[in-house]
């Protein structure tokens, strides 16, 4: 309600893009959603049936990508191209595509609900409590993570509550604008994407390591905890390696029509590897209840960067650049002081050559190898976005072969992957392991 009816206020005054206040509205109904969505998630994830939140996720995206192509192309036949109308339709079809999870979810919850119910009541340490019991445990571990929740919805709007003010002090309206749609627009929506593919590892952490807690095994706490950590540094490697490399080929593809922003994607791109080892740690130290850990870190890490961008924002031969500086030094600050704070409740079993060397030769060589494939390939051979495709893919197939080669993970880890056993057999007839 506050976001529907202050749509002006904020478009106007805060945000200072009149042109924001439809794309508001529009999006607004999509928080009750998501918020009764994320219950269900955090429910699911909890009993660890994860397939639950995937299939809810996977069914969002679709109808997203789909009705987001539908309603904008009819908008734009209907209003002559209105890059407003255009804007508020596609976050009709992102409302639209959160209420879908959420009705998923709703509905598979009310088939299933008498039969977790039997399940619980037949389990060892089944016993009843009060709802006000129930509540002030949920209060305990819910305020502080909606903590950290409001402190990454605050660094995100750091910059659109500073970029285009700032900038529009000594350089003109409408390319402040322009620079503050390519930065949250494009670069922020390209290096989210990372994070998205790590966060199946933070989300299986929390009842992975609740679990082994509750259970005082810190051995499995501590396998898990490193195995996922080595995971996210062998997923956020190649990322930045790839959005630096390909960061100019990524913009045409996505964006033929608005393909700046190459030189901003690169340089925010290091922050990836910073946030998704962030993620992880958060997973952890959230599995051992020290929910508040996270939060606090990242609030330092939104100090330090809204500090930064009254600074560098200020600064005509950084402008925009500024920002990106920030972000990278807000979420170092954060990866930091958890990561410090991890050490002391889990000894990792990450030795420097595992978790730093081996993971940065095989970005080293999937690099060398994917950017000569593509400047062979762009010359004259096929075009510019079938050689980026093709150069992709094919830098995903050296890099694994690169992290096997290397045998960075070892048999323990290898079988804590899904299909972990199969996997391993597999590698053992090809005598690499």
């Amino acid at each position: 309600m506050l976001l529907f009816f202050g749509a002006h206020t904020l478009a106007y005054n805060l945000i200072q893009i009149p042109e924001a206040e439809l794309t508001l509205i529009a999006l607004s109904p999509a928080i009750f959603f998501v918020s009764i969505s994320s219950v269900f998630r955090g429910y699911f994830n909890g009993r660890r049936t994860l397939k639950t939140t995937a299939r809810a996720q996977t069914l969002e995206q679709i109808f997203k990508t789909t009705l987001t192509i539908v309603i904008v192309e009819i908008v734009a036949h209907v209003t002559s191209t209105s890059t407003e109308m255009m804007a508020a339709g596609a976050n009709v079809a992102t409302t639209l595509a959160t209420f879908s999870s959420f009705a998923y979810l709703f509905i598979y919850y009310r088939t299933k609900r008498k039969e977790i119910g039997n399940e619980i009541q037949q389990s060892v340490n089944y016993k009843y409590e009060s709802v006000k019991s129930i509540v002030k445990k949920i209060l305990f571990v819910s305020i502080p993570l909606t903590l950290s929740s409001i402190m990454t919805s605050f660094n995100k709007n750091i910059d659109s509550f500073t970029v285009k003010r700032i900038l529009s002090t000594y350089i003109d309206s409408s390319v402040a604008t322009k620079l503050y749609g390519i930065l949250a627009g494009k670069v922020d929506t390209i290096t989210n994407l990372p994070l998205a593919i790590n966060i199946a590892f933070a989300t299986a952490l929390v009842p992975a390591i609740s679990a082994a807690k509750a259970k005082n095994d810190k051995e499995s706490a501590t396998k898990r905890t490193s195995f996922s950590l080595l995971t996210s540094m062998l997923i956020g490697l190649p990322c930045v390696a790839g959005l630096i490399i390909f960061a100019q080929p990524i913009l045409n593809l996505l964006y033929p029509n608005a393909n700046q922003g190459a030189v901003l994607l690169q340089l925010i791109s290091v922050s990836v590897i910073f946030s998704i080892l962030d993620q992880t740690i958060n997973g952890a130290l959230q599995g051992f209840g020290k929910v508040m850990i996270p939060a606090i870190a990242l609030g330092i890490g939104c100090i330090v960067k809204l500090i930064l961008n009254l600074i560098l924002l200020r600064i005509p031969a950084l402008n925009v650049y500024g920002a990106a500086i920030a972000s990278i030094a807000c979420h170092a600050v954060a990866f930091t002081i958890v990561f410090n704070v991890l050490k002391k409740y889990v000894k990792l079993d990450l030795p420097f050559k595992k978790f730093i060397v081996k993971p940065a030769i095989a970005t080293v060589i999937m690099g060398i190898c994917s950017y000569t494939l593509y400047t062979i390939l762009s010359g004259s051979i096929i075009s510019g976005n079938k050689a980026t495709i093709i150069s992709i893919l094919f830098a995903i197939v050296v890099y694994i072969s690169a992290v096997v080669v290397l045998k960075i993970y070892n048999k323990e880890d290898i079988l804590m992957l899904p299909k972990g056993e199969k996997i391993y057999k597999f590698l053992q007839k090809l005598n690499i392991y």
